[in-house]
Order: C-alpha cells, then sequence, then structure tokens
C-alpha cells in the first residue's frame, strides 16, 4: 500500500456531521472577509453596497478582498461602508464583528439561514 493509498483509505473513513444550526468561523483577521460575509448575508451585490456607501465600486472591492485594508482609510469612507452594511461603526472598529452567520446543511452543501444561499454562492 504506497502512502497515496493509505491517504485515499484515511478520506474514505471520515463520517461526516450535519452542521445545521451551527456557525461557521472562518479564522482571519481580515476585515475584508467581514464585509464580505456581511453583504452576502443581508443578499446585497456589491455594486449596491458601494452606491449605497457612495464610493465606486472598484474601491469597495478593494476592500472587501483585502487589496486595501479598510482600517486605514479615510473614516469617512470606512464609516459609509459600514454603515451601508447595517453595521455600528464604534463595535466594528472596536473588532465586535466577527464572522459566523449561522448555517444549515442540506443535499447541496452549507447553507447561510438568513438567506438560503450556499456560503461558497455570492449574491448576483
Amino acid at each position: 500500500m504506497t502512502a497515496s493509498d493509505k491517504n485515499t483509505d484515511r478520506l474514505n473513513t471520515i463520517d461526516f456531521e450535519d452542521f445545521s444550526g451551527y456557525q461557521i468561523c472562518h479564522v482571519t483577521e481580515k476585515k475584508g472577509s467581514i464585509l464580505r460575509e456581511k453583504r452576502v448575508t443581508l443578499g446585497l451585490t456589491q455594486a449596491q453596497v458601494a452606491e449605497k456607501a457612495k464610493v465606486a465600486l472598484p474601491q469597495y472591492q478593494k476592500f472587501e478582498t483585502n487589496t486595501r485594508n479598510i482600517m486605514t482609510c479615510s473614516f469617512q469612507i470606512a464609516c459609509r461602508i459600514i454603515e451601508a452594511l447595517g453595521m455600528n461603526i464604534s463595535d466594528f472598529y472596536h473588532g465586535e464583528y466577527h464572522i459566523g452567520e449561522e448555517v444549515f446543511c442540506d443535499n447541496e452543501g452549507l447553507k447561510y439561514v438568513k438567506t438560503g444561499k450556499l456560503i461558497s454562492e455570492d449574491v448576483t
């Protein structure tokens, strides 16, 4: 038996659990991940958030993808984005928001309870 066979055999013995009602937590310190998850659970597109925050779409996308850090941009822009996502500015800056919306599992995979969308799916 090769090492590859042993790994494949070990994977075949893993039991998968139903994670319905649990929250998924992505271990990251990046605020952009919080922006994306909040946007998706609200059912908003990136363009809708950008418009609501009165920022250019490419600018918002940079925050969400962590190309640009929202914590180091102008406070005015950060506040508009945070408010557009319905979050409290003080809580955001003090780290009170965490990734981990409630999910459920069905035959398609893990989905957010609030929207019914797959956690890997984006809003279009």
